[in-house]
């Protein structure tokens, strides 16, 4: 019979020291990635191998507990979310390879000559897609290279394109940070993405407004109200409504497509008084190529296939099928041998190789690879590239999560939880603030959320508050913070020739992120004690039901999105005569 351990809180009897012990690894990664600018797989293996020491040491977990807890992280970590960022990247780098993407950024890029419009289609919707596809870094790279080439103040293109990249970063990745949250919390993440779709909206339709006030002050804000708000509502409605009524997978992917769409169909109505630039621009480097409608249609295919297969998926009766197939693997030595709140945790690692959502972009980029007549030895050959470009970024996601089930089984963020809850009441407000210090750290809503999202929960279950709503606002709340984490801030100053002028893009960008998360703070204290009709139910994952009951039918999606994507390429291909006109006759 498996010997049994009960999981230790506050070790050293004191709880303010326990505590500040068990915040070693937290401050260590912290000072090694903001003030020592160590690597970010260098910092994660220094962090799970104190938090491992801590676990042993202090909180008496017998070696092989330790060990085990490590291990069921590390795959935790491996699959499914490294293979669902793994697939999504792959699938976006197919795309890149065969000159797709230049026709995608194209269709984009001719809508307008106006910078503010712009920045709008460009930084705000192309990049919440990119985010939604890939994430990690990509948008921001971009983007901001992107409006570099059209002739934007590089200082402008880099902070415009660095705040924009907000209020898609939750659900970034197909969703990839949603679902870490609800792996380590063990909360439904579809009650996770609704909590945060319950909040984003809001900050979705501010940004647009934000950016072009930061372009062109309120005058310019008066001149083109109506394209932002335009913008703004459509990429918030949808986010509240995929986000409630269909997955954490895809928000940013649906909203950014409707966003620019709804965008560009508004710009062939009206257009503004003033064709708006920067004074003493520099002249556009990137050429805008003419494409056809049906070449444009054909390049957003492998995302119109992804969309498909992400939303059917997440179905009851497709994943009630596809999860017969699970191999279910009990941690001998681990299962039912730590006993936590009274009760033996049941330690099952499920492998669930064919329902994981990284398994349904994986076949949508097989479908594409079909659609743009890419063959298998270059189809593997991407894949090679893809892990060798990710491989550091999948063992900083592997130590992070094996720090985390460390840390939660051992009693170490139960014992920091319990400290946070002198903040009683004000634990809502202060729920975000911990989510953005987390990304500002890690450069990751993923990372943040492994590192945190537990402590978030139990402090708010101690503390008699809904924990899906301070779980949510740990992603929420990092949102914020990805404008200023030192990865994002070296990304969009290499995209756009700042390199060594990294503290002026900081300063761009560093009171635009404060301020935002502080509107998200104050969104969550009222939603916890006047708005909290607003919450969703709390939902265990155990026993929670299908993620897309409402929604019965990927093909209906299709329809939709064929439809407004072919819009998009008709759009761009009837004005791309009138933008010739249009260019050189035109100016500030």
């Amino acid at each position: 019979m498996t010997s049994t351990w009960t999981q230790v809180i506050n070790p050293l009897g004191n709880l303010g020291l326990s505590a500040l012990v068990d915040a070693i690894p937290i401050i260590f990664l912290f000072c090694a990635l903001a003030i020592f600018r160590m690597k970010g797989h260098v910092a994660g293996i220094i962090t799970l191998i104190l938090a491992m020491g801590i676990a042993g040491w202090v909180h008496g977990m017998p070696t092989h507990m330790t060990i085990l807890s490590t291990v069921y992280g590390i795959m935790t970590g491996l699959f499914p979310i490294c293979w669902i960022f793994l697939t999504a990247v792959f699938l976006y780098n197919l795309t890149v390879e065969t000159g797709q993407f230049e026709i995608i950024k194209d269709s984009i890029a001719a809508i307008t000559e106006d910078r503010r419009l712009q920045a709008l289609l460009i930084a705000f919707g192309f990049g919440a897609f990119i985010e939604g596809t890939a994430g990690f870094g990509s948008p921001v790279a971009i983007t901001a290279a992107m409006l570099a080439g059209l002739g934007f103040n590089p200082l402008y293109a880099a902070g415009i394109c660095l705040i924009a990249n907000t209020a898609p970063v939750a659900f970034g990745g197909i969703g990839i940070p949603i679902i870490t949250a609800g792996t380590v919390t063990g909360i439904d993440s579809m009650a996770i993405g609704q909590m945060a779709g319950r909040q984003l909206p809001f900050l979705s339709v501010l940004v647009p407004f934000w950016l072009v006030l930061i372009m062109s002050g309120w005058k310019g804000v008066k001149e083109v109200w109506p394209a932002v708000l335009i913008s703004g509502l459509s990429f918030a409605i949808t986010q509240w409504f995929t986000s409630n009524y269909m997955s954490p997978m895809l928000p940013d992917i649906a909203s950014s497509v409707v966003s620019i769409v709804v965008t560009v169909l508004f710009l062939r109505a009206w257009k503004p008084k003033h064709i708006w630039r920067f004074a003493d621009e520099p002249p556009a480097s990137l050429k805008v190529m003419k494409h056809s409608a049906g070449a444009v249609f054909k390049a957003w295919s492998p995302f119109i296939v992804l969309t498909i297969m992400v939303s059917d998926w997440g179905l009851g009766s497709v994943k009630a099928v596809l999860d017969k197939v699970t191999i279910k693997i009990p941690f001998v030595g681990l299962d039912k041998a730590i006993i936590a709140g009274g009760k033996p945790m049941a330690v099952v690692y499920n492998f669930n190789w064919l329902s994981a959502a990284g398994t349904s972009i994986l076949i949508a980029a097989i479908i594409s690879a079909f659609i743009l007549s890419i063959g298998p030895g270059r189809f593997f050959g991407i894949f090679a590239k893809t892990f060798k470009d990710l491989r550091y970024a999948v063992l900083s996601v592997a130590c992070f999560l094996g720090f985390a089930f460390v840390a939660n089984w051992s009693g170490m963020t139960p014992t920091l939880a319990t400290a946070f809850t002198v903040t009683g009441g004000f634990f809502p407000f202060m729920a975000p603030l911990l989510g953005w210090l987390g990304v500002f750290v890690t450069g990751s809503d993923t990372s943040s959320n492994a590192l945190f999202c537990k402590m978030q929960q139990i402090t708010a279950e101690k503390l008699g508050i809904n924990p899906v709503l301070t779980v949510a606002a740990n992603s929420t709340g990092g949102c914020a913070a990805k404008m200023i984490s030192p990865q994002s801030i070296a990304v969009g100053a290499g995209a756009t020739g700042l390199v060594g002028r990294e503290g002026d893009l900081f300063r761009f960008t560093v009171g635009h992120s404060i301020l935002m998360v502080l509107v998200i703070s104050i969104i969550t204290i009222l939603q916890a004690y006047v708005l909290d009709w607003m919450i969703p139910p709390l939902v265990m994952a155990s026993t929670a039901g299908p993620a897309a009951k409402v929604v019965e039918g990927g093909s209906l999606i299709l329809i939709i999105t064929a439809v407004i994507l072919l819009v998009l390429g008709v759009a761009a291909a009837r004005q791309r005569n009138s933008l010739e006109k249009m260019s050189g006759s035109q100016g500030a």
